[in-house]
């Protein structure tokens, strides 16, 4: 079966990037000239998703407006004969058919997930968190998406990180298909450096079929007292294949204010308008 939806999960506060947001949800910071969340969006419709769900929570009425039509920024741009500046805004509200539910307790990302199971319905569907910006030349969901068709289960993306930093994720143990293709048998959530089964970390993208919705009903909380997505899709390992992919392509953890500020280097390192001044710009800084 096609996976035409996709859930973001964004009800978080964002506390790391205090005070800019405040008031201003985390997703919607901007990375050079577009929100993070865009970048997300743009990257699941490029895999070929047809309809997301935002999970949100309070204060993010910002994200909504956003991918919606803005009727008095258009008709500006219009009289001024901003032709570009207007395909751009116009082309955001007409990539993808967004819908929007509230996470009314913040109970975790399991939680989170299981909002959407009225939405999603008896399909299978992706997940993708917004903390997570990947540069690659094929979508890393769309990655994900080809060993879904191959293999026929739900898929993590898997990354391999430095041990001294796995504590930071959820982590999996897995028998090797192929150089980017893996079976999970085990996965654990933010490990210790010696509780933890490999260096292949899970990252902010999955396709998951429906069953993870029963599951997630009878979770039980753990780590930091919330119903994680992980343990549910371990106890989903147990009664369904799992698989990870490795995905090829360059991860920016905009969740952290560092891996942000790399995002936005290296991001803008690629626009072809700026990229030779602001690379001089950098190199006179560093000398």
């Amino acid at each position: 079966m096609k996976v035409k939806k996709a859930v973001f999960p964004v009800a978080g506060l964002g506390t790391r990037f205090l005070p800019a947001t405040k008031s201003s949800p985390k997703e919607m910071l901007p990375l050079i000239d577009k929100p993070l969340v865009q970048y997300v969006v743009e990257e699941a419709v490029a895999s070929g998703i047809e309809q997301i769900l935002f999970v949100t929570g309070r204060g993010k009425h910002n994200i909504e407006d956003h991918f919606d039509i803005s009727f008095e920024l258009e008709a500006h741009l219009y009289d001024k004969g901003k032709d570009r500046e207007l395909s751009r805004v116009h082309e955001i509200a007409e990539m993808v058919n967004i819908f929007y539910v509230r996470q009314r307790q913040a109970l975790g990302l399991g939680h989170a997930i299981l909002c959407a199971k009225d939405f999603i319905g008896n399909e299978p569907f992706a997940v993708l968190l917004g903390d997570d910006i990947i540069d690659s030349e094929r979508p890393c969901l769309g990655q994900l998406l080809d060993v879904f068709n191959q293999q026929g289960g739900s898929v993590l993306a898997l990354e391999k990180v430095p041990m001294e930093n796995i504590s930071s994720y959820g982590c999996v143990s897995a028998e090797k298909i192929n150089e980017r293709t893996f079976h999970v048998t085990d996965m654990v959530e933010k490990p210790s450096r010696d509780e933890a089964p490999s260096d292949m970390a899970i990252i902010g993208r999955y396709v998951l079929t429906p069953r993870i919705f029963d599951i997630l009903q009878d979770q039980e909380p753990g780590k930091g007292g919330e119903i994680q997505l992980t343990d549910a899709i371990l106890t989903l390992s147990k009664e369904e294949k799992v698989y990870g992919c490795l995905f090829e392509g360059i991860r920016h953890d905009c969740g952290d204010k560092l891996g942000f500020l790399k995002a936005t280097v290296d991001l803008a390192l690629k626009r072809k308008e700026f990229s030779t001044e602001f690379e001089a710009y950098l190199r006179q800084r560093l000398c």
